[in-house]
């Protein structure tokens, strides 16, 4: 009499290895793509708070933040690569349940680099990062400013990492100087305050605060940092090329960019918040991106 077999052969062993191989290599997008529609949620939930926090300044201070507040140290007037150089993300904090931080741990009247805002430089707050950003909490800011001739000797400086910049408009920052004063035709830009009511091509129909990933271009929710490389970039971008475009290095610091597929998320002045594909027409893109244009804008 034959002796009954007491486990799997070899060949049925690796029959049900691969098996198991095929049911997780068929599972496994499923669940990543269940995974990135929570981030994603998430993110549009960050959008969401910022979007509220914005209004409860407007309705405070009866304005918008300013994008950038900066100033020449030697002259008083305000420039664009000056200092203190706190942005509109730093001045919502009170409407972004951190009360404490703003009020202990930023010195707004002192540079961001100085000593006293070592620790508020540094802090992380999630609501101002992308759940999808893989990137490091903090990053080192090389310095390439045009300020930095004008100031002290410029050293690197660690910041934190954030991903939603303000809109500053449809033109790089390079070629919106007014003197020197940065203005935009978006809503964020250097030394310009805004009411709503000044965003006559509807709150619902321009945007206001858009995503921008650490891939290729890490920024900041602190400000902009006096010396630093790129650092007015660091916190608005341009809309001058559709989302998650790589035209070229230059271009990465301005554009806005995501961790999501096919496109970033964006808030609308009214509190809404879009996915923004990476394939919509760049004239409709750019129509959103004004606050006063008058342009004809449709669904998208």
């Amino acid at each position: 009499m034959s002796a009954k077999r007491k486990a799997f052969t070899l060949v049925e062993l690796l029959v049900v290895i691969a098996i198991i191989g095929i049911l997780i290599a068929l599972l496994l997008p499923a669940v990543q793509a269940a995974r990135e529609a929570a981030r994603r949620a998430q993110c549009t939930n960050n959008f969401k708070q910022i979007g509220l926090a914005l209004h409860m300044y407007h309705d405070t201070y009866k304005c918008l933040p300013v994008g950038w507040e900066a100033y020449d140290p030697a002259t008083g007037e305000p420039h664009w690569f000056g200092e203190p150089g706190w942005g509109w993300a730093a001045r919502i904090l009170p409407f972004m349940e951190q009360g404490a931080l703003f009020e202990q741990k930023v010195h707004f009247d002192l540079p961001i680099t100085d000593p006293l805002n070592d620790e508020a430089r540094v802090f992380e707050i999630a609501t101002y990062r992308c759940p999808s950003d893989i990137g490091q909490k903090t990053f080192e800011l090389d310095g390439g400013g045009l300020f930095v001739s004008l100031s002290a000797t410029y050293s690197p400086v660690t910041i934190a990492t954030g991903n939603y910049m303000g809109v500053f408009g449809t033109e790089d920052l390079h070629d919106s100087l007014v003197g020197d004063i940065c203005y935009g035709n978006g809503t964020f830009m250097h030394h310009k305050w805004l009411r709503l009511a000044d965003l006559t091509d509807g709150l619902s129909q321009t945007l206001v605060v858009g995503e921008r990933s650490s891939k290729l271009a890490p920024s900041t929710w602190v400000g902009m940092v006096t010396g630093g490389a790129h650092a007015p970039a660091r916190i608005v971008g341009s809309s001058i090329f559709p989302p998650n475009s790589e035209v070229d290095e230059e271009h990465w610091y301005h554009n806005f960019s995501s961790f999501h597929p096919g496109g970033a998320n964006f808030l609308s002045a009214d509190g809404s918040v879009h996915f923004i594909s990476d394939t919509i027409e760049t004239t409709l893109y750019q129509s959103l991106s004004t606050r006063s244009g008058g342009e004809v804008v449709g669904t998208y």
